[in-house]
């Protein structure tokens, strides 16, 4: 079973001396690409000597995380918009997005100020990814419907758009997908309170699946919830969802590699 990693943060590995172990671990268990996902530019430059150093294994993407915007996001934006085109260049913009949860939740006044900040570096990841031709990873958390909009009135095209870690049920996959998008999902599928996501990655169907990690969070079962996840443990999400599409694991496997690679242009 072969199988690509498409949302990972591989940061603290490579702080801890880990990244090595964490790259064996992830090639025995049949995970032989992932793509390192940016949040702020302090990873931008660790994610691209990654992807230069493990060449066709590691690919990365440069973005703001919406909890990562601040006063000062218009200058980490710029750093982003002038990110060298040169290879190894990021495969995806993001991620990017909104995210309500994690605003203040007595002070009105700046959490409408940090979601305004929020939309306005959205708007200009999506015009980056515009301009240099790239697909747009979302991240969304409490806030699909406005991420849905903003989207839309950007005239971006759909068809490169990813909703990473989608948790938001299957209504709100299918207008995702009505518009041309998709939907990836995690290990959460593999909670036993997750059945909204099971209906939702059933409901998006094969051709649009894409697995991912989220590493290091979200470990799936049947690992210890609280244990640090990583790359090699997308092979259990798999697994649980090959039960779900009721397909052999090695069937779903090859779907979701597939779409993966098409979908971030991968060697």
């Amino acid at each position: 079973m072969t199988l690509i990693d498409s949302h990972t943060h591989l940061e603290g590995f490579v702080r801890g001396g880990e990244i090595s172990n964490v790259l064996a671990r992830a090639t025995e268990a049949g995970v032989g690409q992932m793509i390192a996902i940016g949040t702020e530019p302090g990873d931008w430059a660790t994610y691209r000597d990654l992807a230069s150093t493990h060449s066709r294994v590691i690919y990365y993407t440069v973005g703001l995380h919406p909890c990562s915007v601040d006063e000062n996001w218009p200058a980490a934006v710029e750093i982003l918009s002038h990110w060298p085109k040169t290879e190894p260049g990021p495969v995806a913009i993001g991620e990017t997005g909104l995210d309500r949860f994690h605003l203040p939740k007595k002070d009105a006044v700046a959490a409408e100020q940090l979601l305004s900040g929020q939309r306005a570096s959205f708007a200009a990841h999506i015009e980056i990814a515009r301009e240099r031709g790239l697909p747009l990873v979302v991240h969304s958390r409490g806030a699909a419907e406005d991420c849905i909009q903003l989207i839309d009135e950007s005239g971006f095209d759909w068809q490169r758009v990813v909703f990473h870690c989608f948790t938001d049920g299957p209504e709100l996959m299918a207008e995702i997908n009505r518009r041309g998008g998709r939907g990836s999902i995690t290990g959460i599928a593999t909670y036993k309170s997750a059945e909204n996501v099971r209906q939702a990655a059933r409901a998006q169907g094969l051709d649009k699946l894409m697995l991912e990690t989220d590493a290091p969070y979200l470990t799936p079962e049947p690992l210890p919830r609280k244990s640090r996840n990583e790359p090699a443990f997308v092979r259990h999400t798999a697994i649980a969802l090959a039960d779900v599409f009721e397909i052999a694991p090695e069937t779903l496997a090859q779907a979701a590699t597939r779409n993966t690679r098409e979908f971030f242009g991968l060697d």
